[in-house]
């Protein structure tokens, strides 16, 4: 079986990075069972169309705007993932998502199991500014979703004694949580 754990989104619109942080927190927190990949996922669009395709199932989080209270999770899945984050225009990268949902299917390379793990973001404006409290503290309930769903799929990760290290991340060049966000010194 393949499985990727996919975070999407853009870390340089604050409460945006939502996907790409819980994925990065997954990383250091948890080793991943075979067969389970873990992917930054950003803002690549239609780039991530092969790895999608490549999959049996697919776990992504993504900051979407549910019309709820700030750092509130909500779980889709299946059929319901495109459906639902085809309502409307819900984050920056959204519309590349839907694409690479839909060319996947169209190359019959669908996967067969699809779970989006959202969070309803407080701030998508903030220009270089780190995820605001609520979406922050939604990241580790996020976390054991996915635990529940990997579980459910038969390939739950284990939690690590100690956590990775920065400089074992899955990020690197300053973009990782714990660089990106340090406070900023002589900065007005």
């Amino acid at each position: 079986m393949t499985v990727l754990v996919l975070g999407i989104g853009n870390i340089l619109w604050a409460d945006e990075g939502f996907g790409v942080r819980a994925v990065e927190s997954f990383h250091r927190l948890y080793e991943m069972a075979e067969g389970v990949e873990l992917l930054d996922g950003g803002t690549q669009g239609l780039y991530l169309v092969n790895r999608i395709a490549e999959v049996e199932r697919l776990l992504v989080f993504d900051a979407i705007d549910y019309g709820l209270q700030p750092g509130t999770l909500k779980v889709v899945t299946g059929d319901e993932v495109p459906k639902f984050t085809g309502a409307k225009k819900m984050s920056l990268h959204q519309t590349g998502f839907q694409e690479v949902l839909s060319a996947a299917d169209l190359m019959g390379h669908y996967p067969r199991d699809i779970v989006l793990i959202g969070c309803q973001p407080l701030d998508l404006e903030d220009w270089g500014g780190p995820l605001t409290a609520p979406v922050s503290t939604s990241i580790e309930p996020a976390l054991d979703a996915a635990m529940e769903i990997l579980a459910s799929w038969g390939v739950a990760p284990a939690r690590r004694a100690v956590p990775l290290p920065p400089e074992d991340g899955l990020l690197a060049n300053d973009i990782d949580r714990a660089a990106y966000e340090r406070p900023r010194v002589g900065l007005v």
